[in-house]
């Protein structure tokens, strides 16, 4: 759920009051719309029944797919059976059995955790750490001519980073005193109606409930304005009030954010050095930390297990998904970004989904050092463009391909936008970035149906977090049918098998009549079927590198055991 797309600056209107239920399809016909083919069914889809038609008389091979998020549902019953687990990894022990220097680390790892079993939860925005950090040095007045070249860009940022929190301040004061009102209100209706209606609910669902008094229909009243609102009637209670909750409290955040300095929260429970890359051999193995709605959604995406009956199908048929948690309630960390990487790439990973992004990346050197590690061992990353409908050939989103230092781009890295359907609101999704230049391809990101933790739900989601997991497992889809092809062909095939819709759509956030093709790099949707016939026609290059990397930091690796 894209919470950005519902609140539009100072004096807005909820979104329904332009939005009939008439442009939403039904609930049971949009599962697994992103899956479909645009002749048989209809749907701007991904045409995987045909790609599977095609690799039907093949023979796959297991591709291990690390998802680096919030964290995973291992107990979920689509995930259970593609969960990756480290077999050298005896569970529970206490003991760093493979002595990789992460103890239990049997589903991954959690790199936002404390040797004590306590887990980081809430999280700070970068800008925010970067602004309070430089403030000291830079505030005031300032004699640019004194300073050093490093200095110099230092101040630039605080500058910028200075002008973006005050603004963004002002703005979320603003929001607070328009939502304050409904957020009371809103608990408040949420409590009452699980107790006459039933605990969990769906905008639908409620529409049958016949109110009692005037208490229980203010209380209908106001929920169903809330689901309403966010276009999101086939959602449940709980997620709606979790994510209206979270979007709530990151306004309080951005209000306080010039005078408050950011707390510590990483810092207070995972106790690293973490200015020290080397201090690495942090974290714990509770890669289920909290409710890890985001990474379970994703892991399903990618590879829920496929004809079982139950739930959804993935795309990949014959994937592991390795869980590393390393993005809290706020901005990720370089550091915890760049030793995910590292970690999935040393225990078997050929693939990496990145659903997450911020707009600075102060550490971005060891980033960087993880992206071209990766490269040298022909993996390929997958991210998410961002859910703010800028374009980023003008705007910073990192992770990014980019090195610093030699601004050349990584080979082996996939940028991706989120495309819909006409029947989920437009083909292009109103709230994704884009850039002719720095999105590679756009793929299913709209009303996308997947796995979530609570007792083996599953619930749709909106986000370019969406959609570069349906990008990341038809790279699997690929590489296990095709497992001799590099990082850089299954990247090759993905794009060039992109089909250009060849229509005009609206740009997120701006006018009509744009064609669907200036917004990525390709121009066009991911189309399983046409890549795998593009696979089908390579020679494989996976063990024909070129590629030299930084070395990476000598292992501190110790023996550890629970007391």
């Amino acid at each position: 759920m894209q919470l950005k797309k519902l609140w539009i600056g100072a004096g807005c209107f909820f979104l329904f009051f332009s939005t009939s239920l008439a442009q939403t399809a039904a609930k049971e016909e949009l599962k697994g719309w992103h899956l479909k083919d645009k002749t048989k069914d209809g749907y701007y889809g991904i045409s995987l029944e045909q790609a599977f038609e095609f690799v039907k008389n093949k023979k796959s091979t297991t591709v291990i797919v690390a998802v680096i998020d919030n964290g995973a549902d291992t107990l979920h019953e689509d995930l259970k059976p593609v969960l990756w687990r480290n077999p050298k990894e005896i569970p529970g022990n206490g003991i760093d059995d493979d002595k990789n220097g992460y103890t239990d680390d049997v589903y991954g790892w959690n790199f936002l955790g404390g040797k004590d079993g306590r887990n980081v939860k809430e999280g700070t925005a970068e800008a925010a750490r970067m602004y309070h950090a430089l403030k000291p040095r830079y505030s005031g007045t300032v004699d640019e001519t004194k300073l050093s070249p490093k200095e110099k860009e230092e101040y630039r940022i605080y500058k910028k980073l200075q002008e973006e929190i005050e603004t963004g301040a002002t703005n979320a004061q603003e929001q607070i005193l328009f939502l304050r009102g409904l957020y009371r209100k809103s608990g408040e209706a949420d409590s009452l109606l699980q107790i006459r209606f039933k605990k969990v609910y769906t905008g639908n669902d409620l529409v049958s409930f016949k109110p009692a008094n005037s208490k229980e229909a203010d209380a209908k009243s106001t929920m169903f304005a809330l689901f309403r609102g966010f276009d999101v009637m086939d959602v449940n209670n709980t997620s709606l009030m979790t994510d209206f909750t979270a979007y709530y409290k990151s306004q309080e955040k951005k209000a306080e954010a010039p005078n408050e300095v950011p707390k510590d929260y990483r810092g207070e429970i995972v106790k690293d050095n973490y200015n020290d890359f080397n201090d690495r051999y942090y974290g714990n193995g509770d890669v289920m930390a909290g409710t890890p709605l985001h990474g379970s959604h994703v892991s399903g995406i990618i590879a829920a297990a496929r004809n079982n009956g139950i739930g959804v199908d993935g795309i990949a048929n014959d994937v592991k998904i390795m869980v590393l948690r390393a993005v809290p309630d706020g901005d990720e960390y370089d550091k915890d970004v760049a030793l995910a990487i590292r970690y999935a790439v040393d225990n078997g990973a050929k693939i990496i989904n990145m659903s997450f992004g911020k707009g600075y990346s102060p550490e971005k050197r060891w980033v960087d050092d993880a992206v071209r590690y990766a490269q040298s061992k022909g993996v390929l990353l997958v991210h998410a463009a961002g859910n703010d409908h800028n374009n980023v050939d003008s705007t910073e989103n990192y992770p990014s391909p980019y090195f610093a230092d030699t601004k050349t781009k990584a080979s082996n890295y996939i940028t991706v936008g989120a495309s819909g359907d006409p029947k989920t609101g437009g083909l292009i999704a109103d709230f994704s970035n884009y850039g002719k230049r720095e999105v590679d391809v756009f793929a299913p990101g709209v009303k996308i149906y997947s796995t979530i933790p609570a007792g083996n739900a599953y619930e749709f989601e909106d986000g370019t977090s969406m959609a570069s997991p349906v990008v990341a497992g038809l790279a699997a889809l690929i590489l296990s049918y095709f497992p001799d092809l590099s990082a850089e062909q299954v990247k090759y095939c993905i794009e060039k098998g992109a089909q250009n819709p060849n229509i005009k759509v609206k740009k997120p956030g701006g006018e009509n009549n744009v064609d669907f093709s200036d917004f990525s790099r390709t121009g066009g949707i991911i189309n399983a079927y046409e890549s795998v016939k593009i696979a089908a026609t390579l020679k494989g290059e996976r063990n024909n590198t070129k590629v030299t990397p930084k070395p990476a930091p000598k292992p501190k690796v110790k023996k550890t055991r629970k007391g």
